[in-house]
């Protein structure tokens, strides 16, 4: 097929255009061109077609959506549309000349946990503006598809992780702090007695997902699928797996949250809010059966590909090396 890629130099379309082009099908890249793809030694990125843009310039210009649909493409994925706006502009302008839109979602399209594992039908709702409006894009996509316009399919991950970037770490943030701390075994605060749930998932596995249901379009139309690891982590079992890649041990003392955004950081107090509050671990059964999704990292091992690659590329301090 010709697809076009719509962010496919981020997380997951570094590891989804390689995956497209091994394939046999003919990829478009549309991409900012502020960096590089994060897997640049793939020897399949010097057939793809590359094509710079502003998608947010040209979506306030009004001119975004007849950019792609003169692509002509077969199917177009969009992985960087975050505003029912911005995805019914797209769908206008491409109904009629390509044959499926498969969207990155999120997992937090759901709200806070109720029933575990959370389904596709969850009706948990969702709060925050970017879960509450990823929710909404996928609501609009799936009624134009049952009304008979552009086959759609959303797909759901949890916390992309891989080589290149931070992971979301075990207290739900980004702060590196976190890290040294459990690396050299000194006490971390958590707020609450840990329990909460974190549901990461490896880039590349997202990915499978991705081509998946590009080459499954019609079992794949109108539907969602949450594209996850497949179990989740607890903040302190996450904690004790981290210390144990360190050879230590993890120490915990749980804290109120007025003690615990007392010590940080008040974007990574909101950040471990956002996370543990949610506490979230999704079910891969619909993309297992309809799909054939198969991941092939756990949690923890999508965590440690990307502390691992910061570690050695001297982006990450660490009071110990790794043991594994």
């Amino acid at each position: 097929m010709r697809i076009v890629v719509i962010g496919g130099s981020g997380h997951v379309g570094s590891f989804l255009v390689p995956r497209l082009v091994r394939a046999g099908h003919q990829v478009v890249n549309l991409t900012r061109g502020a960096h590089a793809p994060y897997y640049v030694d793939d020897e399949t990125w010097s057939e793809v077609e590359q094509i710079q843009v502003d998608r947010a310039a040209e979506d306030a210009a009004g001119t975004f959506g007849q950019r792609v649909a003169a692509l002509k493409a077969e199917a177009v994925v969009d992985m960087i549309c975050f505003t029912p706006d911005s995805a019914d502009a797209l769908v206008e302008a491409i109904r009629g000349s390509t044959e499926h839109l498969i969207h990155c979602g999120t997992i937090w399209r759901y709200g806070a946990s109720v029933k575990q594992p959370m389904r596709e039908d969850d009706t948990s709702p969702p709060f925050g503006a970017y879960g509450t409006q990823k929710a909404a894009i996928a609501e609009l996509l799936a009624t134009e598809t049952r009304s008979g316009g552009l086959v759609t399919t959303v797909l759901q991950p949890g916390h992309i992780s891989g080589p290149g970037w931070p992971p979301i770490g075990p207290l739900g943030n980004l702060d590196p702090a976190v890290w040294y701390a459990v690396s050299a075994g000194q006490e971390i605060t958590v707020p609450g007695i840990g329990a909460e749930l974190l549901h990461h998932v490896h880039a590349d596995d997202v990915a499978q997902a991705f081509q998946l249901a590009i080459e499954h379009r019609d079992a794949a139309a109108g539907e969602s699928f949450n594209v996850v690891a497949p179990s989740a982590l607890t903040a302190r079992g996450f904690l004790a797996i981290a210390a144990s890649w360190f050879g230590q041990t993890a120490r915990t003392r749980s804290v109120s949250w007025a003690e615990f955004r007392s010590g940080t950081t008040a974007e990574y107090a909101d950040s471990t809010w956002q996370h543990l509050s949610r506490s979230q671990y999704a079910s891969i059964e619909k993309a297992r059966t309809v799909l054939g999704y198969s991941p092939a990292f756990e949690p923890e091992a999508a965590a440690l590909d990307g502390i691992r690659w910061l570690i050695d590329h001297d982006q990450l301090e660490v009071a110990n090396p790794l043991i594994v």
